[in-house]
């Protein structure tokens, strides 16, 4: 039988990944939020255990981050150095064999991960997206539902790609930068900016 997973985080990012985990047929031992009115709660079914930090208490233990927030997951990661991080890929995505996937890294239901794609560590790929042959996205980054990304486009570290927002081939997206839901990104854009529009336009500087 397959060891169980803890989930860290309990809000609506966990509940896709608890539902991941169940297509996969696997157990899942419990979650982990700093919420304190949700300890000895549930979250469709499964027991929140107690905050984030007590998850150390379960040496060894093999977890994923349900938390959707780029720099919550990074801060998580960086705190939590001795978990063993796993990687999921949902059944029903299609990720090309030559495509590698860091750990932590999430591929949810629907997505399509060509060949020759690199995912760093805690990268969500979410529903339905796509992501073509090359691409690089690089420790953080998420997709989010929708997005289309082209051949060959590099995400820095912690980039957001917003709800339906396209990527034309060999562009690249600085570190930190928000890309806003239905834009399309024409041309490379900078880091810690919010980008929005048709094509992507910065709107903001981020910090």
């Amino acid at each position: 039988m397959a060891e169980a997973i803890f989930v860290i985080g309990a809000g609506g990012h966990a509940k896709v990944i608890i539902g991941l985990l169940k297509a996969l047929g696997q157990p899942i031992a419990g979650v982990f939020d700093d919420d304190p009115a949700k300890k000895g709660q549930s979250l469709l079914g499964v027991p929140v255990l107690g905050p984030v930090e007590s998850a150390r208490e379960y040496p060894g233990l093999k977890a994923v981050i349900g938390i959707g927030d780029n720099r919550i997951r990074k801060r998580i990661a960086e705190c939590l150095r001795d978990v063993n991080w796993v990687s999921l890929i949902h059944p029903s995505a299609w990720v090309d064999p030559s495509a590698q996937v860091g750990e932590g890294s999430v591929v949810f239901a629907g997505t399509v991960v060509q060949p020759d794609v690199k995912l760093g560590r805690h990268v969500v790929v979410n529903t339905g997206a796509t992501v073509d042959h090359d691409c690089f996205l690089d420790d953080y980054a998420q997709v989010t539902p929708g997005v289309h990304l082209a051949g060959g486009v590099v995400l820095e570290e912690g980039v957001m790609m917003g709800t339906g927002s396209v990527a034309i081939p060999l562009v690249r997206v600085g570190a930190w930068t928000t890309v806003g839901a239905g834009a399309v990104v024409t041309r490379d854009l900078p880091s810690h900016v919010t980008a929005v529009g048709i094509p992507a336009k910065v709107i903001k500087q981020r910090h």
